[in-house]
C-alpha cells in the first residue's frame, strides 16, 4: 500500500509547500528553551512571549526569514571575576523559531520585565471570485 503525503493527495493542488513547512516546523519543536506562550488577543493579532530572564535588548535578535519569525539570544560573556557556589540561571546562547502563515507580520516587540513580547497581526485577505470563460484563447 502506497502511503500517500499531505502534498501529494489528488485533491489538493499547489501545496507541496505547506508540507515542507510541516517539515520544518517539526524540526524545531523539540527546542525546550526559552521557554513561551502564543496568546490571541483578538481575531486578528496574537502575541508570543518568550521568558528571556538575563538577556538585554542588544542581546536580542529577531528576523523574519521566509515566513519564519526567529529569535535568536546571545549573552556578552561574563567578564567578572565571579565565584558560584550553585548556578541554575540558564544563560546560554538560544534560537527559537516561528513559522507564520501568509499575511502574517510582526508588528513590533518589547522587552519588560525580563519577557520579551513579540506582537503579530494577520491581515484579512480578499475574497476573489473569478469567471473562467469556456473556449479557445
Amino acid at each position: 500500500m502506497t502511503k500517500l503525503t499531505f502534498g501529494a493527495h489528488p485533491y489538493l493542488l499547489g501545496f507541496e509547500q505547506l508540507e515542507r513547512l510541516v517539515e520544518r516546523t517539526a524540526k524545531t519543536a523539540s527546542e525546550g528553551y526559552p521557554p513561551f506562550n502564543i496568546e490571541a488577543t483578538s481575531e486578528t493579532t496574537y502575541r508570543i512571549t518568550l521568558a528571556v530572564a538575563g538577556f538585554r535588548d542588544q542581546d536580542l535578535q529577531i528576523t523574519v526569514e521566509d515566513r519564519q519569525l526567529v529569535v535568536r539570544g546571545r549573552q556578552a560573556e561574563d567578564t567578572g571575576e565571579r565565584v558560584y557556589l550553585h548556578r541554575g540561571i540558564a544563560g546560554r546562547a538560544f534560537q527559537r523559531s516561528f513559522v507564520l502563515a501568509d499575511g502574517v507580520e510582526v508588528g513590533g516587540a518589547d522587552l519588560d520585565h525580563g519577557l520579551l513580547h513579540i506582537d503579530l497581526r494577520r491581515q484579512a485577505p480578499e475574497t476573489v471570485v473569478q469567471t473562467i470563460r469556456i473556449g479557445r484563447p
